[in-house]
């Protein structure tokens, strides 16, 4: 039995992690979702995800703040970064700290199922499904 994937999911929108969960579900990956990032945070120094997916722009605590204690804690987690306000300098500035990728919103779950099966794929994991993508 190969191991899941391990996946968090970080949005102050309740909606995206309910539809982003069961979508990443599907491919095989272990999903937990959270929307308020103080306790994502606390998660995140409880056990290292292989893939964290965060929000930019949440209260309190961005997504950048977020990236950067992901990295300090595991260098190998991909971090996949979201938002409803792209713009070149805020995915510069996410890439430039390591962020895997950068998906601006509205996005399909598949746009997404996309990206983490490359992250997945980067990390050595070669058990994911990609049935549902591109459906």
């Amino acid at each position: 039995m190969e191991e899941k994937v391990q996946v968090l999911i970080l949005d102050d929108e309740p909606i995206v992690g309910k539809r982003l969960g069961p979508a990443l579900m599907k491919m095989g990956c272990e999903v937990e979702a959270f929307e308020d990032p103080k306790k994502a945070l606390q998660r995140i120094e409880e056990k290292i995800f292989d893939i964290v997916v965060t929000d930019i722009r949440m209260e309190d605590i961005d997504g950048i703040e977020i990236l950067e204690k992901v990295k300090a804690r595991s260098d190998r987690t991909k971090v996949i970064m979201i938002t409803g306000y792209a713009t070149v300098e805020v995915a510069r500035e996410a890439l430039g700290k390591g962020a895997f990728d950068f998906i601006a919103k509205p996005f399909k779950p598949n746009d997404l199922r996309e990206i983490v099966y490359r992250a997945a794929d980067a990390l050595g994991f070669k058990g994911l499904s990609r049935a549902n993508i591109g459906e």
